[in-house]
């Protein structure tokens, strides 16, 4: 029964995915691939179909504990309050690939998009914090560290993307590592969640392989991040959301480093197919692994990102379960 929402966003997905590449095209809604020959235009806010899917399979979910009465451990106020969170930041995602904003103004966004877990008190206070124990973060937990993790997570996913698959396939490894985790510790309400974005993903991944037939965009890449630390939050496990999101964070480290770059942690193609750094020397996670492989292909750079992302994976998981 609980692979039901998996089950129901992947299908989603898949038809969304197949149905917005033509019409993404044909409304000029296209971003250009700047890793292949001649940076070809590809449809763009693919991520719809991820938020499509993931919105289908909670409410599906939501559907079966109502007319079924299964799945009854999961809570259905968490379950509403997660997806509001999801859809509100999908919003922000759609406003910035149509209509652009300031990069700060994007930034603190998701952190306004996580009212609804803060308005039904999502998560608990007690926290165990390395080398300190657990603390109790009495109310600052719902006010500020609820909101801040949305929008850390949010903004960590949106900035290591930019090459095919890699912001899918890494989000679907985080998020399927967190549903065995989920699954172990029997938090019901957050692996549905993270099933359902699982399920999502894995549709739309069918087309953002390389070569890519679309690209997520930013309703994408803010809705995998809030999708995360939403579930964590929900099913009361951030120290494994903190593990899955280390190489996001590695990378933040080097672009913060550089102070943030736009365009400069571009790889540069040669014409061997392979992308290597620029002279300049990496500015981001991914131009520090063309410089030590001296020079990558594209689709090896995401399944290299994809495998270091589930060194953490396992790692969470190891954690949980030797509990």
């Amino acid at each position: 029964m609980v692979l039901a929402p998996f089950g129901a966003a992947l299908l989603v997905a898949v038809v969304a995915v197949a149905l917005l590449v033509p019409r993404l095209h044909r409304a000029g809604i296209v971003g250009r691939d700047v890793h292949k020959p001649g940076k070809p235009p590809v449809a763009e806010m693919g991520g719809l179909a991820i938020v499509a899917g993931t919105g289908v399979g909670i409410s599906v979910a939501l559907a079966m504990m109502s007319f079924f009465h299964v799945l009854q451990d999961a809570n259905v106020v968490l379950l509403l309050a997660a997806l509001a969170v999801i859809l509100l930041t999908a919003l922000i995602g759609i406003i910035d690939d149509l209509l652009g904003m300031r990069q700060f103004v994007k930034a603190f966004l998701p952190a306004v998009a996580a009212l609804p877990l803060v308005a039904v008190r999502a998560g608990h206070t007690w926290l165990a914090i390395p080398f300190v124990g657990r603390f109790n973060f009495w109310i600052f937990y719902p006010l500020f560290l609820v909101p801040a993790g949305v929008m850390v997570a949010a903004n960590a996913v949106n900035m290591l993307a930019g090459f095919n698959g890699m912001e899918a396939g890494m989000g679907l490894i985080a998020m399927g590592s967190l549903a065995v985790i989920a699954a172990v510790i029997h938090e019901t309400t957050a692996l549905i969640i993270l099933l359902a974005g699982a399920g999502a993903l894995l549709g739309v991944l069918f087309l953002n392989w390389y070569p890519a037939k679309i690209l997520v965009g930013d309703v994408g890449t803010l809705s995998i991040g809030a999708l995360i630390a939403t579930a964590v939050i929900v099913g009361n496990f951030e120290t494994a959301g903190v593990i899955v999101i280390v190489p996001y964070a590695i990378d933040f480290l080097f672009k913060a480093v550089h102070g943030f770059p736009t365009t400069e942690w571009w790889g540069t193609l040669g014409k061997d197919g392979k992308l290597r750094c620029p002279s300049t020397g990496p500015v981001s996670l991914c131009q520090f692994i063309m410089k030590i492989t001296s020079g990558i292909r594209e689709r090896n750079l995401t399944l290299t990102l994809m495998g270091f992302e589930a060194v953490f994976g396992v790692a969470a998981i190891l954690l949980y379960v030797m509990k």
